[in-house]
């Protein structure tokens, strides 16, 4: 990735020109897998209702009768468009976050390079970690929930049944998972901001409970308002967090011992220049 890297100082018009290839490269590459998404889009989202189907057998309902309408002529076919381009950014993220690795890394120092390239391979993976803790186990826990708030009909009572329209649904399940994904970035992001000494460990440990509240707060505004969505966010996000410190404090170790190590060594040499 770094073999076509020029560490040569370069003025304004080829640092816009570089910019001009990357854009290209990031929106083609963006645009080739949207092609090939939408032309499975239906299929894409077949896949994307699955937790909607455990929801219904979870609540022991008929899966037969339960199912997602849309109510307006152009509604399926925007929501194929939409999953289209959620699976294209999802494909391409690589080739993007290359592109842009490609045009940074000129600026960056080699041992800056070295120490970003962990964090580009982490980020996207703790981003599919959260969006599959989205699909497999919290969006049919959502969806369970809303399933068991129907009612038949009897008793005194009129029927009330949930009928999903598949735009509502892919908001929701879009929702979910972006909600995760980002959340999912904080040890990184920690830990890039204890690398350059802008966090420590001891002042996230001190500010853990003001972390707490806030991690519930951005479970409710990023939420739908159901106190199990905002539940699910709020605990993963504080179990990261402790992660997080626990990580700085390792970046902080790291950074203690490189600095004994070259104390130690220059004090050898001095040692020897006495001699």
């Amino acid at each position: 990735m770094t073999g076509d890297i020029d560490d040569k100082p370069q003025p304004l018009i080829e640092h816009l020109m570089e910019l001009r290839t990357r854009l290209i490269w990031s929106i083609v590459a963006f645009f080739v897998a949207f092609i090939g998404c939408f032309a499975v889009a239906k299929h894409l989202f077949n896949y994307l209702v699955y937790p909607y189907k455990w929801a219904v057998e979870w609540a022991h309902l008929d899966l037969a009768k339960s199912e997602l309408i849309y109510t307006a002529p152009q509604e399926f076919f925007f929501t194929q468009v939409k999953v289209a381009m959620f699976g294209a950014l999802v494909i391409s993220f690589p080739i993007i976050a290359a592109q842009i690795y490609k045009f940074v890394a000129p600026g960056l120092y080699k041992n800056e390079r070295n120490a970003f390239l962990p964090f580009l391979i982490a980020s996207p993976i703790l981003f599919l970690m959260g969006a599959a803790l989205v699909y497999f186990f919290f969006t049919p826990m959502v969806m369970w929930f809303f399933l068991k708030m129907q009612q038949t009909p009897g008793d005194g009572q009129v029927g009330i049944a949930l009928m999903p329209k598949v735009s509502e649904y892919l908001s929701l399940i879009m929702t979910l998972v972006f909600s995760f994904g980002l959340v999912f970035q904080l040890p990184v992001i920690t830990t890039l901001l204890a690398r350059v000494g802008l966090l420590t460990s001891a002042w996230l440990a001190e500010k853990r409970k003001f972390a707490i509240v806030f991690a519930f707060i951005v479970a409710a505004v990023l939420t739908p308002p159901d106190p199990m969505s905002q539940i699910g966010l709020a605990l993963p996000t504080i179990l990261l967090y402790e992660i997080s410190i626990y990580a700085a404090r390792l970046v902080e170790r790291q950074r203690t011992r490189q600095a004994l190590d070259e104390s130690g060594g220059t004090s050898e040499i001095t040692k020897t220049d006495d001699v």
